[in-house]
């Protein structure tokens, strides 16, 4: 991102699609965001990663178990995405 472009606002719900987020922004991006879900009463997300080479969907896994805010995830069943995504169940205690 160059200085003069401002950073865009992401509305926190229950669904992320990253398919506008390159590989190498969802290190900070996911933890961010499922601290901000927390703040907000949210403990189940639904990360759309798409199918593709695999390559966003084994980034995602990366960061999800590191995670100290996620107690389990698993992938999407046919009406979640499939393999496009995985669902993330969060930690409910205080933030």
């Amino acid at each position: 991102m160059s200085d003069s472009e401002e950073p865009i606002e992401h509305p926190i719900t229950s669904e992320l699609d990253l398919h506008t987020f390159r590989p190498n922004e969802i290190g900070e991006l996911l933890p961010e965001y499922f601290h901000e879900c927390r703040k907000q009463g949210i403990f189940e997300v639904r990360v759309i990663h798409g199918k593709g080479t695999g390559a966003l969907c084994r980034g995602v896994i990366a960061v999800l178990e590191k995670s100290e805010d996620v107690i389990s995830f698993r992938g999407g069943d046919e009406t979640e995405g499939s393999w496009g995504a995985t669902v993330v169940k969060l930690r409910s205690n205080s933030v």
